[in-house]
């Protein structure tokens, strides 16, 4: 049997461990009354699916929302847009474009709440479309309950009205989106929470053959969620933040996947303890003392990778970086007393009915793999690194996507049907138009018509309508319909290019200009991410590299693991774009794909090379050489490396249930860079690397070198 590490090392969590064992019942109960508390006074998430809403107020494009606003108050922004087809596909005819006009007037006249008045459109030039505009009262934000009860509402009125008629009707714009989002992430959240729980039991039932390990985790990550969530809220809402739909999916996946590798971590040491002799107290004390720095290490590096997210310019981020702290910080507390607590409880009855914990398996498996690694460590090292490089290269064709509004509903989403029937009767840019604001103290008709001709001359603009004067006579708009989809490459760079430019140069003199509309708001969204890039990543690396200097006591070793975690990002963020880009033929992916990779890949990833890394510090602390420590270390950690990566990878997985682009993306991404990390990197890069580097890796404190050992005392011999 080994020997104890060192009560040194160890005392903070040793101590821990002495007061929950000793006072199961109490923790027990703080627990209890936090979750009751928390649920009873927290309020909801607030969400949205406006771009805009997560730019700060310094961009152009904010700027020109707010011009809008204040010059053109009573312009007819359709919270939702009605699309009349036939549904046989052929082309409208006259008395079709009739009933449609009288579909909006009967409408109306029906006083549904919230719906302040239906205006019908022209027939598309081709005839295909004709649209009705829905006009919602100014206090009725689009994605309130209000609006979205309103279009429930009104797309019964369609159905019933349309019924027999040979017209489709269906609903698309802001509102009828928002509404949709809703629902398809209500059932998503559903899906997914089954989804991430059959697999832990399932995993776990496999793992240790018992229904109580496997019911474990959840009972207890149940009630940890129920008080992240309320903190989560009461945070978001307190700094005036707003999250998007997929918040409340990644949450579920945070805290049941990462909570459950934190109990895993426990479980396997607490077993190792009770096989070496222990008591079932004593083991559970001893088991927190040994992994008690590894998974408050682990979980240190996941909160400040996403609390680095506060610095983003966009809140989109700096809503979701104390979000997940949050939740990776509860977890973290319930794993080191909830739980050590409730098992304390329930002793070995917690692996009942199986008998498999009282004796060590051979882990023939992870044995013959640490043997091999350890034999020829170079070769793993080169083949494993040498095939992240490769797939890293396909990084180099990403291509941020924008659409994460319309993107992200299911294909069988109302408003997502409407939108693509609107685009085969409508311009690509006329679904969506820019807007060009001119203000001046005096402004003329023909400085502003010469402004127009201008306009138009860009290349990639279709159209340029006539400019709308405010009534004070200082602002004119211009409403510029572009000749590509709004939230495609091509538009985004005739926005951000010549469009910008020559709307700045050809302003009349003493006015200035501002570019607004979707597309401009994905023009400063995509500047934003290149600052964001420059600023979270150094910041995130370097705290992280902070985290594991302390915890490995070297200047080494977190360089060396800081690389191998990045190129393992390379590597998922190449595989991603192969996939939906290539194979997919998907126009591009989230814009904002890496920052999440980074922060979850880069963060979770660490989790499982400070594991292997703690232990192989343990198994040269008990005298053995790096290339032993190494096969060791794999022997002994390798199973719940792997169980871990296991059931965290396939919690993301589940994400690609939800049936939307965003979090299908997400899901692959993230549990395929996870996976990489925990069945690569951990098992074969990190240790490799670190028998290679050998005792220098931990300079310079050297925290491999076994205790000293009293000298044994000298027997003097006289001479008779």
């Amino acid at each position: 049997m080994k020997t104890n590490i060192s009560a040194e090392d160890n005392r903070i969590f040793a101590r821990l461990g002495r007061m929950v064992v000793g006072h199961p019942w109490r923790v027990i109960a703080v627990w209890a009354v936090a979750a009751i508390g928390v649920i009873v006074l927290s309020p909801g998430l607030p969400t949205s699916n406006d771009e805009s809403d997560f730019l700060p107020g310094k961009y152009e494009s904010v700027k020109a929302e707010k011009v809008r606003d204040k010059a053109f108050p009573d312009t007819f922004a359709p919270g939702a847009v009605i699309v009349v087809r036939r549904a046989d596909g052929r082309p409208l005819t006259t008395a079709d474009s009739e009933r449609a006009a009288g579909l909006a007037a009967s409408v109306q006249a029906a006083r549904i709440p919230d719906i302040a008045g239906l205006v019908a459109g022209p027939p598309s030039p081709n005839r295909l479309v004709q649209t009705i505009s829905v006009r919602m009262p100014k206090d009725v934000a689009t994605d309130s309950p209000e609006a979205g009860d309103a279009v429930k509402v009104l797309r019964g009125e369609l159905d019933r009205r349309t019924s027999g008629t040979g017209l489709l009707a269906r609903t698309t714009g802001a509102a009828a989106a928002t509404l949709d989002d809703k629902e398809a992430s209500g059932d998503a959240d559903a899906l997914i929470m089954i989804a991430t729980l059959a697999l832990i039991l399932i995993l776990l039932l496999a793992i240790f053959r018992s229904p109580v390990t496997a019911l474990l985790p959840i009972a207890v990550l149940a009630v940890l969620s129920q008080v992240a969530n309320g903190l989560i809220a009461s945070a978001v809402k307190a700094l005036g933040l707003k999250a998007d739909s997929s918040a409340s999916q990644l949450l579920i996946v945070v805290l049941f996947g990462v909570g459950t590798d934190y109990i895993l971590f426990l479980l396997f040491r607490y077993r190792e303890r009770l096989r070496a002799g222990d008591d079932p107290k004593t083991a559970m004390v001893g088991a927190l003392a040994r992994v008690g720095e590894a998974i408050t290490s682990a979980a240190g590096v996941v909160i400040i990778a996403f609390m680095a997210m506060t610095l983003s310019s966009l809140s989109l981020f700096r809503s979701w970086g104390p979000s997940l702290a949050i939740a990776v910080t509860v977890t973290l507390l319930g794993g080191l007393t909830l739980v050590p607590a409730v098992v304390s409880l329930i002793g070995t009855k917690v692996f009942w009915p199986s008998k498999s914990w009282r004796h060590e398996p051979e882990a023939a498996r992870f044995a013959r793999v640490g043997a091999a690694t350890a034999r020829r460590p170079a070769l793993y090292v080169a083949v494993t690194s040498g095939i992240l490089a490769v797939l890293a290269f396909g990084a180099l064709g990403f291509k941020p996507d924008f659409d994460l509004a319309t993107g992200a509903l299911p294909a069988s989403a109302e408003s997502r049907v409407a939108l693509e029937d609107l685009k085969k009767g409508l311009p690509a840019g006329s679904t969506d138009p820019t807007h060009v604001y001119v203000r001046g103290e005096r402004l003329d008709r023909a400085e502003l018509a010469r402004f127009g001709t201008r306009l138009k001359a860009v290349e990639g603009v279709g159209q340029v309508a006539e400019p709308e004067v405010s009534k004070d006579g200082t602002t004119a708009g211009f409403t510029v319909v572009l000749s590509a989809a709004p939230e495609s490459a091509k538009a985004l760079d005739t926005v951000r290019g010549p469009l910008r430019r020559a709307a700045h140069e050809a302003a009349p003199q003493g006015t200035d200009t501002l570019i607004g509309g979707s597309t401009a708001v994905f023009v400063d969204i995509r500047s934003a991410m290149n600052r964001d890039y420059s600023v979270v990543f150094p910041v995130a690396a370097a705290l992280i590299f902070l985290v594991l200097a302390l915890l490995l006591r070297s200047l080494v070793a977190p360089w060396y693991l800081l690389l191998t975690v990045g190129l393992g990002f390379g590597a998922t963020l190449g595989t991603a774009t192969l996939l939906f880009q290539g194979i997919g033929s998907a126009p591009g992916l989230l814009f904002h794909l890496p920052l999440i990779m980074y922060m979850f890949v880069v963060a979770l990833g660490t989790d499982y090379n400070i594991l292997i890394m703690a232990r192989l510090r343990e198994e040269a602390r008990e005298g053995l050489a790096p290339r032993p420590a190494l096969a060791a270390a794999i022997r002994h950690t390798g199973p719940t490396i792997a169980a871990a990566g296991l059931i965290l990878a396939g919690s993301f997985a589940a994400l690609t249930l939800a049936g939307n682009r965003v979090l299908v993306q997400v899901g692959f991404a993230i549990s395929f860079g996870i996976a990489c990390t925990a069945f690569v990197m951990a098992l074969f890069l990190t240790p490799g690397l670190t028998a290679l580097i050998g005792h220098r890796a931990w300079w310079p404190g050297h925290g491999d070198a076994p205790p000293a050992r009293p000298a044994p005392a000298r027997v003097e011999q006289r001479t008779p």
